[in-house]
């Protein structure tokens, strides 16, 4: 029956930039992925995203870390980890928070769980 077909042809194009990805892009975006710093901020760079960084910094200088922070602004890469809202908080290339700016305290107490 073609109505099975088509549902079938939506599955597959299916991805997380909505199939607008070539198998090079998602490719790039995983080797980056596990490149740079242990820490990473997912977002475009808004103010939201600088909040979440100035607050990552802070809790890292309290807690005498100099773990450096990398920004990551590319789309294709922030997908590539499964984000859908930033900004988001990575730490050894796990997602620890996504959608919403923590506070230092916050972020401190999951860098003391994880680091």
């Amino acid at each position: 029956m073609s109505l099975f077909k088509k549902k079938e042809k939506i599955e597959e194009a299916s991805c997380c930039c909505g199939g607008n990805c070539t198998s090079e892009d998602m490719e790039k975006a995983e080797a980056v992925k596990g490149e740079g710093a242990r820490i990473k901020i997912l977002g475009s760079g808004c103010a939201k995203c600088q909040a979440l960084e100035a607050a990552a910094k802070d809790a890292l200088s309290e807690m005498g870390q100099d773990i450096p922070i990398d920004h990551v602004t590319d789309f294709a890469q922030i997908a590539a980890y499964g984000v859908m809202t930033t900004p988001a908080l990575v730490v050894d290339e796990k997602v620890v928070s996504f959608g919403k700016v923590l506070k230092k305290d916050e972020v401190k107490t999951i860098f003391s769980k994880v680091l």
